[in-house]
């Protein structure tokens, strides 16, 4: 009942900082938990942040922890990804996703989330 479309990758030199977007429609963003996940070109799709449906809590991957930060909008139906001190392996196609459960935990399993939008490729060279 929600469709996604990311936004605001491209290419940046290593340690620069880059902020993706993720705009909602079809239904007010406030019902979900939302999830940012990644894949680079011949590896499985990882677990990259978390956010609860109120910005109340997140959770982050080992691998961006302390470099990467997630926050809402619900106002204007946007999730933001902020990325800074980039490294060459955080090159993959950034995908943002939601989960339509109720009072429940944030998850870093990307089968639980079931709505999927295209992606923003995000490239960082050394």
């Amino acid at each position: 009942q929600v469709q996604l479309v990311e936004s605001g990758g491209g290419s940046v030199q290593a340690g620069g900082s880059l902020r993706l977007s993720c705009a909602a429609s079809g239904r007010t963003l406030s019902i979900y938990d939302m999830g940012w996940f990644r894949q680079a070109p011949g590896k499985e799709r990882e677990f990259v942040a978390a956010i609860s449906w109120n910005g109340g809590r997140t959770k982050f991957a080992d691998s961006v922890k302390g470099r990467f930060t997630i926050s809402r909008d619900n106002a204007k139906n946007t999730v933001y990804l902020r990325m800074n001190s980039l490294k060459p392996e955080d090159t993959a196609h950034y995908y943002c996703a939601a989960d339509p459960r109720r009072f429940s935990e944030l998850s870093d399993y990307e089968g639980i989330y079931v709505y999927w939008g295209q992606g923003t490729q995000v490239t960082v060279s050394s």
